[in-house]
């Protein structure tokens, strides 16, 4: 049984687990009771697996996630690594507002926003789409205790396709800045700070995905205007 719950979504539980003598994160995906029940089980099962294969292309891609160590379709499970020490990147940003002067506070988002835009660079070269980018899916696993030194790690991808399409791409971006500007709306200039290294991570053929994110955004900004 699992040892103590950690955290509840609208997909799945979080347990912390013993797992071969190391303590792990256990997400457990609960029946959905508005579904048919061999509906619900096709869509977890289909979900599960996407979420472990994006894993696994994420770490060919070089982005860091969290290390899969078992998957069980049957319990609806997923073992994987936990990262005790880290914080969210939303809760790490908003203590550097705080606790730091301007200027280091600053330095210290830029060097985030470099590596957010990076490990998307990379995730979007290899047809990857997260599908939920948000600053709590972003989690900062300190090698200082001070936080100055640290990895950046990618999480939850439950909702995460293989895609060559350039509107997934566009979307993904659009989720992440709308996320943003709802978190995170004191800081203006994290998105901008973000696609900067976005675009040149991904080179020549970002170009594309930023005109459609572009498309996206007036569409869904004219959606806005209407409701």
């Amino acid at each position: 049984m699992p040892e103590e719950l950690f955290k509840q979504g609208a997909e799945a539980k979080l347990y912390l687990e013993d797992y071969n003598g190391q303590q792990c994160l256990v997400k457990e995906r609960f029946p959905k009771k508005y579904r048919h029940p061999t509906l619900d089980n096709q869509i977890t099962k289909e979900r599960m697996r996407a979420e472990s294969k994006a894993v696994t292309r994420c770490t060919a891609a070089g982005v860091r996630v969290p290390k899969v160590f078992q998957m069980d379709l049957n319990t609806r499970k997923i073992h994987m690594e936990y990262f005790e020490k880290s914080i969210t990147a939303k809760d790490f940003i908003n203590q550097q507002i705080v606790v730091l002067p301007e200027a280091k506070c600053n330095a210290a988002l830029d060097i985030l926003c470099s590596r957010i835009g990076e490990g998307i660079g990379k995730m979007h070269k290899n047809h990857i789409i997260h599908g939920d980018l948000t600053t709590s899916n972003f989690l900062i696993d300190p090698k200082k205790e001070d936080f100055s030194d640290y990895e950046l790690v990618f999480i939850d991808f439950g909702l995460s396709h293989y895609s060559e399409s350039v509107e997934d791409k566009g979307v993904d971006l659009y989720v992440l800045e709308r996320a943003l500007l709802s978190t995170h709306s004191n800081i203006d200039d994290l998105f901008p700070k973000i696609l900067k290294k976005y675009e040149e991570e991904y080179s020549e053929e970002s170009k594309e995905v930023i005109a459609r994110f572009e498309e996206v955004r007036a569409r869904g900004r004219k959606r806005t205007m209407i409701g």
